[in-house]
């Protein structure tokens, strides 16, 4: 039985992407958001405390990456795209780290300011699993080391104020908030009406509290659970209903849900719906999966996609995440990415043989 009529369109759009995604051209993009750092700590839970009914962990490894905004540059990066970022750090060890990760990865930080005295955030997650046992790790426990002080508005205008001044050859702006305080009112304001001017697209990736400053953003993006809290803040259990309203009441152009194992949907304001089913057969994680769908998108946009192919191209960057088994894997890479589109064009392909 050969492919439907559909079924050889999407695997032609596939190998059309593929085409795009090896070509050696490159985009700007304007990148603002909270930067922090991620530390994994890897080991084996065999046995609870004799005090308290808490696993134990016994340390095997641990790793340190860049996170949140630092972690999509370096996604963009990774793509082949300039990916300016602008941020804060603390004058601390976890801020010189992450400035020296990314000097290390070709990401530029001059955009990024070094407070004096402020702590930066690092984010600690214990990963474990039982040394008997054939299987995936399964998170423990995860804390936070943040500042409690808001930054100070002179680092602020001078971080929005660079960001502008590279928005004049910029294919898109992402402006990626951890609720840390880069991504403020004021600020959003102001480079939302500098790239509107310019017609520049704005990604957004926002907190559920700061949804007020994504009004009239291109591109929003929700995982399933955050849409699901959104639509029942709205009163609404009709996924494409709540959709509707809540693109009317923002003005978004595009409202992006990642579904894990039930793929992507897009909902547009001018476009059709689209949905791309996740091809996985099983889950195994979902730390960096909303970074990976927010470089997907900008590539999408710098290569001119249609509503259609971002949804390809984002659902296989989501299914890279998903099926990523090390957390040195979490972070999208053009050859990953690359190589999963081409596994799901494969398997279309071989499925109706």
């Amino acid at each position: 039985m050969g492919m439907t009529d559909v079924e050889v369109e999407q695997h032609d759009k596939l190998n059309s992407i593929i085409e795009t995604l090896n070509k050696d051209d490159t985009g700007n993009i304007v990148l603002i958001g909270d930067i922090m750092l991620d530390c994994y700590i890897h080991g084996y839970a065999n046995n609870l405390n004799s005090r308290a009914p808490v696993p134990v962990l016994r340390e095997t490894r641990r790793e340190e990456d860049v996170g949140a905004a630092a972690h999509v540059a370096r996604g963009l990066q990774s793509m082949g795209y300039n990916g300016r970022l602008f941020g804060a750090v603390g004058d601390d060890k976890a801020g010189s780290k992450i400035i020296d990760y990314l000097e290390n990865e070709c990401v530029g930080t001059s955009g990024i300011a070094i407070v004096e005295g402020r702590i930066t955030t690092v984010k600690t997650r214990m990963l474990a699993s039982r040394e008997s046992l054939i299987q995936g790790e399964q998170l423990l426990l995860r804390w936070d080391v943040e500042e409690d002080e808001p930054i100070p508005d002179t680092a602020l205008e001078a971080i929005y104020d660079q960001a502008i001044s590279n928005l004049s050859d910029a294919d898109c702006v992402i402006l990626s908030d951890y609720g840390q305080g880069v991504v403020y009112d004021s600020g959003v304001e102001r480079i939302a009406k500098h790239a509107k001017d310019q017609n520049i697209p704005i990604i957004a990736d926002p907190k559920l509290t700061g949804l007020h400053r994504t009004h009239d953003v291109d591109w929003i993006i929700f995982q399933s659970r955050g849409f699901e809290l959104m639509k029942r803040r709205i009163g609404e259990g009709e996924d494409s209903v709540a959709a509707k309203s809540l693109i009317d009441s923002y003005g978004w152009n595009h409202l992006v849900v990642l579904a894990g194992e039930d793929g992507v949907t897009i909902y547009s304001k001018s476009y059709d719906t689209v949905h791309v089913a996740c091809t996985l057969p099983q889950l195994r994680q979902v730390i960096g999966l909303i970074d990976a769908a927010v470089v997907a998108i900008a590539v999408s946009i710098s290569n001119g996609f249609s509503v259609a192919d971002t949804a390809l191209l984002t659902n296989a960057a989501c299914e890279c995440i998903l099926s990523a088994e090390a957390s040195d894997s979490f972070s999208l890479s053009k050859d990953m990415l690359i190589h999963r589109v081409g596994e799901i064009a494969w398997n279309l392909q071989v499925s109706k043989r």
